[in-house]
């Protein structure tokens, strides 16, 4: 009669299970933001978006005139150190964007959704502003950004 050995899963089983556990971390790892990345804290969750960050007068002015194109996770970052009256416009920007207009501690003042490519018109905030995030036209209105949530990134001092 042959010695009991209980069975072990085969090799192959493990990985796979090593591999769901480790995705499934990743999953409901919190979002963190970093130097080039910005995280929109809504309550359909966390957005994480690849940004550039301009923070010279010069910048500013240039933003994303003359691009024809935005990848759907980009934006910009307009930090304006110290909150003030901030307007912009769309003057040599030719698409269509959402302006995410944010206090000094990250959170969301108001959104200016789907800016007229060209237009001269001034887009304001509602309330003195220490940032801008520029996404994608409809970007707010599919991730469901509204006034009062929370842009995690250094310059806030909410990254951690």
């Amino acid at each position: 009669m042959p010695a009991f050995s209980p069975r072990r899963p085969p090799a192959s089983s493990l990985w796979v299970l090593g591999f769901a556990l480790i995705s499934l971390a990743s999953l409901i790892a919190p979002a963190l933001a970093d130097d080039s990345h910005a995280v929109l804290h809504t309550r359909k969750g966390d957005f994480t978006f690849n940004i550039e960050v301009v923070d010279t007068e010069a910048g500013r002015e240039r933003g994303l005139m003359g691009r024809k194109s935005l990848a759907p996770d980009a934006g910009m970052l307009f930090d304006f150190k110290t909150p003030s009256p901030v307007s912009m416009w769309m003057k040599n920007t030719f698409i269509p964007l959402d302006m995410v207009f944010i206090d000094a501690g990250g959170r969301v003042i108001n959104i200016a959704e789907r800016t007229v490519p060209q237009s001269l018109d001034p887009v304001a905030a509602a309330a003195p502003a220490r940032a801008v995030l520029e996404v994608n036209g409809g970007t707010a209105a599919r991730l469901g950004i509204k006034p009062g949530d929370r842009v995690l990134f250094p310059i806030f001092g909410n990254a951690s």
